[in-house]
């Protein structure tokens, strides 16, 4: 859950200096740019189908090198990690993503032809990152604690896992257009990818029970009550709730693909709106950090 970029910490005056890792995060996101050329031109030569996606991978790649190095220089600045303000909300997640895909991607060539497939989520973050106030931010005292970082943990793996689940299920979407068919070249059959997407989709459930477990646990430590049903908590369950529906009733009425991309798709609607729509009509004392 976010930072509430109305009712959260107030920031800092801007420094005399700007801080140091903004040179290094414009340059990543130079390269996360970059590597949407390589495989925009295989699709659009129909050469090299897999040097294409490869070539992409590894600008996105380097561009997570160099954002961590930008998130790191930040941490090391301010003596907090980035999970203050909406920018760095933004960059971290931006960076979380393209980290969990990117590994996944590495581990599973087919992968590396979806990056495209991928990208938009990441172009709006990283859009909306840049229009956010880069300002520090103040760290307040229910922040430290161990536990913000395994709920931060958990609740990054949850959604970079969910995004990977998404791009597989979207394989039989793309087989329904001539474009997408030729993105989709070399990729498993639809029932290969449906149970990939699967796969993925049970392992982001696991880590969203874990990240409402912490966050409770968290809950107690700081405002004395495990629950409080605020709109962050709310919206947390209830996407929560739509996985465990969407897991439930592809084991037991067996949907098309097609269908459960679309259910899947729904629900990553629901946790990006949990994630980066909640907080700014939030007015709960609750300040999560994802």
């Amino acid at each position: 859950m976010n930072t509430d970029p109305s009712a959260g910490p107030a920031l800092i005056e801007p420094l005399i200096e700007p801080l140091p890792d903004q040179p290094w995060l414009h340059l990543a996101l130079l390269l996360y740019a970059l590597s949407a050329v390589p495989g925009l031109w295989a699709l659009a030569t129909g050469r090299e189908p897999d040097r294409g996606p490869r070539w992409g991978l590894l600008l996105a790649t380097l561009a997570v090198a160099l954002h961590t190095v930008s998130l790191g220089l930040r941490w090391a600045t301010l003596g907090h990690g980035p999970f203050t303000t909406m920018h760095e909300i933004l960059s971290s997640n931006l960076w979380s993503l393209a980290l969990v895909y990117g590994v996944s991607a590495w581990a599973l060539p087919p992968l590396r032809r979806l990056w495209l497939a991928v990208l938009p989520v990441l172009a709006v973050l990283a859009g909306w990152m840049l229009m956010a106030d880069a300002r520090p931010g103040h760290l307040p005292p229910t922040y430290e604690t161990v536990l913000l970082y395994l709920h931060t943990l958990v609740g990054k793996l949850f959604l970079g896992l969910l995004l990977t689940a998404l791009a597989w299920s979207t394989v039989p979407l793309l087989r329904l257009g001539a474009t997408g068919r030729r993105l989709a070249l070399a990729l498993p059959d639809d029932r290969r990818c449906d149970l990939l997407a699967h796969r993925y989709a049970a392992f982001a459930f696991v880590f969203e029970g874990a990240m409402l477990i912490v966050g409770a646990v968290w809950a107690q430590d700081a405002w004395g009550r495990y629950w409080g049903w605020d709109p962050l908590e709310t919206w947390a369950f209830l996407t929560w709730l739509a996985l465990a529906a969407t897991l439930h009733a592809r084991v037991t009425f067996r949907p098309s693909p097609v269908r459960f991309a679309l259910c899947l798709i729904g629900v990553f609607v629901i946790a990006f709106l949990t994630f980066f729509g909640v907080p700014f009509v939030s007015t709960s004392p609750h300040q999560g950090a994802i």
